[in-house]
């Protein structure tokens, strides 16, 4: 079971989102809802719920303004938002939930579920600075990335990843220093993510460093021989866009 609390300048979304929760998600427990930042801050220190159910804009203010009053946190958040595309991408960089309305209820549900596994592994803080870092720095977000597995979290730096590869719904990260990391995200997510002009899919299983290439053998498709000994191949129909790359 997991206490949450809704904050959301809106009353019409506060009673659907409620509605939406105590009818799909069994296990969480509405305790309570505010409107504003201040409002916000006073319910959260007074409950001190597990959840946060937060929307971005709050009137003249806005979610960052609230979680910078009550850091360091001890609670999930799930930003319920109709944000732009970059703010949702940074979201996706700290490894936080978010929602875009209107709300898909199983969507809702495995976000909830989702918060329930984080509350116990309280990594939070350390992902809301990240969070909070990507927003007001878009230029930090080349440089560190959240890797979620069954029971933690790994802070990585972008520019030791060698190669990412497939493994059904997760994916395998390759790392200078010889460690190997899985995740619980698929590389179709960490091919949006991770900074395109470093980064190339070369293969449907695998995405890989371009900094980090050492030799191209030629082919139908190819190969490429990465550092750290790895021959990778490069699909068929991706081969022009790798020797593009390259001016080739």
């Amino acid at each position: 079971m997991i206490n949450y609390v809704i904050i959301d300048d809106e009353p019409k979304n506060i009673k659907i989102l409620k509605g939406m929760m105590q009818e799909f998600c069994a296990d969480a427990e509405y305790v309570g809802a505010a409107s504003g930042v201040e409002d916000g801050e006073a319910l959260i220190r007074k409950i001190q719920p597990a959840l946060v159910l937060l929307d971005i804009q709050l009137s003249h203010e806005n979610a960052f303004d609230l979680l910078d009053r009550l850091m360091p946190v001890s609670f999930e958040v799930i930003f319920v938002t109709a944000y732009n595309e970059y703010a949702v991408k940074a979201f996706r960089y700290s490894a936080l939930d978010y929602l875009l309305k209107p709300v898909n209820i199983p969507e809702l549900c495995a976000a909830v579920a989702r918060a329930e596994e984080q509350s116990r592994l309280r990594n939070v803080n350390r992902q809301l600075q990240n969070l909070l870092s990507h927003l007001r720095h878009p230029e930090a977000m080349a440089h560190k990335l959240a890797i979620p597995n069954a029971d933690s979290l790994s802070f990585i730096s972008i520019a030791d990843i060698i190669r990412c590869e497939a493994s059904g719904g997760y994916t395998h990260f390759f790392m200078t220093n010889g460690e190997k990391l899985l995740s619980t995200k698929t590389i179709g997510e960490y091919e949006e993510l991770l900074p395109p002009d470093i980064f190339l899919r070369i293969h449907s299983k695998h995405i890989i460093n371009i900094k980090h290439i050492k030799k191209y053998h030629k082919g139908r498709g190819g190969f490429v021989e990465m550092e750290g000994s790895y021959m990778i191949e490069v699909s068929a129909r991706r081969k022009a866009e790798f020797l593009s790359r390259f001016g080739l």
